[in-house]
């Protein structure tokens, strides 16, 4: 396996941890209850949520510090934290360090939500589907080679990256339309 290879998987991993949080999330904003429900056994999700997201920021982090370690990719540690001159599919890297950024400024918000308050936190919470549909985009769009080549929409890679995606709209669709009204104030 090349650097390339082993920072492709990294991606998927930080892909389907990201999809994983973002659900746990939406079943969070529902208040749901697995005690009562499936499984019937007390699972803490406020605590799998945030460890998941600490660990897919972490994998996300080191995804593309891996391509350093690569001959043939002809990335530096600047291309990797600001990509607009990366040496390879340029605009694809936007989009994967703007979702990382993303993703970072979610974490350290949710960090910070006791001195926020939850109301200002959830608005600055929201940008974790802005983070979303810029990784899946960058998953779906770039070559994992980094040769440029248009993307393949039925490699096994981007089935994955794009059944992530749609698990995630299928869950906020769903958390939509079950939403509970809001009380009326009189």
């Amino acid at each position: 396996m090349t650097a390339i290879d082993i920072s492709s998987t990294t991606g998927l991993i930080a892909m389907g941890l990201l999809t994983l949080n973002i659900l746990l999330g939406l079943l969070l904003s529902t208040n749901y209850n697995p005690v009562r429900r499936w499984p019937h056994r007390k699972i803490e999700i406020f605590k799998l949520h945030n460890w998941t997201g600490y660990i897919a920021l972490g994998v996300a982090f080191l995804h593309p510090l891996l391509l350093l370690f690569s001959s043939t990719a002809g990335f530096h540690p600047l291309d990797i934290a600001l990509p607009l001159w990366s040496p390879q599919q340029r605009n694809y890297n936007v989009l994967g360090a703007l979702a990382f950024y993303l993703t970072a400024f979610v974490v350290v918000t949710s960090y910070f939500r006791p001195r926020l308050g939850s109301r200002i936190w959830k608005k600055l919470h929201y940008t974790a589907y802005a983070a979303a549909l810029l990784f899946f985009s960058h998953g779906i769009l770039i070559d994992p080679n980094l040769k440029g080549q248009p993307p393949d929409l039925l490699d096994g890679e981007k089935l994955l990256v794009e059944f992530c995606a749609v698990l995630v709209i299928a869950g906020t669709i769903l958390r939509i339309r079950y939403r509970k009204p809001k009380p009326v104030r009189s």
